[in-house]
C-alpha cells in the first residue's frame, strides 16, 4: 500500500494517479509493492532526520528508509518540498516534474539503485527520466 503524509503545505490532489504510477515503477523493476509511505516535509524536518539517523548536517531533498523484504519493496520516503521547490527553480523545471523525479528517485533506491559513484548517478538519472515518462502512460 502506498500512502502519502503531509507535514508541509504540499497536498497532492490526484493521489490515485500517483499511486498507480508508483506501482507501475515498482513492477517495471521486477518488484511488488509492500507498505510505502511518502512523507512530504520541510527542510527543517528533514535536516533533523538527516542529523539523527545519518549523521549528516546538510540539507537534502530526500531520505529513504528501506524495509524491503525479498522481492517486496517497502519503506519510508521523506521528501523536503522546500528542496524540491528550490531545485525546480535552480534547474528551470516545473515543480511537478521535479517532485516526480524525487518521488521515483526514492522508489529506485528501494529497488536497489544507488547514487554515490558517477556511474550510479548516471544510471539513476536515466532511470528517473524513464520513470517520469511513465506518469503519463495509461496502465
Amino acid at each position: 500500500m502506498i500512502e502519502f503524509h503531509f507535514k508541509s503545505e504540499l497536498v497532492i490532489q490526484n493521489k490515485s494517479d500517483y499511486v498507480d504510477w508508483i506501482n507501475r515503477i515498482i513492477v517495471s523493476e521486477g518488484f511488488s509493492a509492500g507498505q510505502i509511505d511518502y512523507i512530504f516535509c520541510s527542510d527543517d524536518y528533514l535536516l533533523e532526520l538527516n542529523k539523527e539517523y545519518l549523521n549528516h548536517d546538510t540539507l537534502t531533498d530526500i531520505i529513504t528508509f528501506d524495509y524491503r523484504d525479498g522481492n517486496t519493496i517497502s519503506g519510508d520516503i521523506f521528501i523536503s518540498t522546500d528542496r524540491v521547490e528550490d531545485n525546480a527553480k535552480k534547474y528551470d523545471v516545473a515543480f511537478s516534474n521535479e517532485l516526480r523525479r524525487v518521488m521515483c528517485h526514492g522508489v529506485l533506491h528501494l529497488a536497489g539503485f544507488g547514487d554515490k559513484s558517477n556511474k550510479e548517478k548516471r544510471i539513476m538519472r536515466e532511470k528517473e527520466e524513464e520513470k517520469i515518462k511513465m506518469f503519463h502512460v495509461e496502465p
